[in-house]
């Protein structure tokens, strides 16, 4: 049992770990506000260029039986949304973050010393006439 415990204990204090958990509590705050954009700013515009049809009205009855189709479209334009507004996101980053190494990579050209060129210098003449 104990084992177990101290195998759980490095499992979870992984690196790896903290930084799922911090992204999924973060996903979540974000899906909120993407479906607060989605249900309150988006949805009502695009009923509105649609004849102000409301898809989540959107039902058939069939033998006694309610199909709320409209719930599943408006589920589906939420994660077309969603889905591109994380793939937005995530494309900010990424050229975010290829700047910053651009920056970093011309940072880190190191500068040749002066004496050390001299002394290749030096070595290349005397290959040179070894040669000759």
């Amino acid at each position: 049992m104990s084992q177990m415990l101290k195998d759980f204990k490095e499992f979870a204090l992984k690196g790896n770990i903290i930084d799922l958990a911090v992204a999924v509590v973060i996903g979540a705050a974000f899906g909120k506000i993407v479906s607060s954009l989605v249900d309150n700013i988006i949805m009502p515009l695009v009923g509105l260029l649609l004849g102000g049809i409301d898809f989540t009205d959107l039902s058939y009855t069939f033998l006694k039986t309610k199909i709320e189709y409209g719930i599943f479209i408006q589920n589906v334009v939420d994660f077309i949304i969603i889905a591109f507004a994380i793939f937005m996101a995530l494309r900010l980053l990424m050229k975010l973050k290829r700047k910053e190494k651009t920056v970093e990579e011309v940072a880190a050209v190191p500068e040749v010393d002066t004496k050390e060129e001299l002394l290749k210098e030096i070595r290349d003449l005397l290959k040179n006439e070894q040669a000759k």
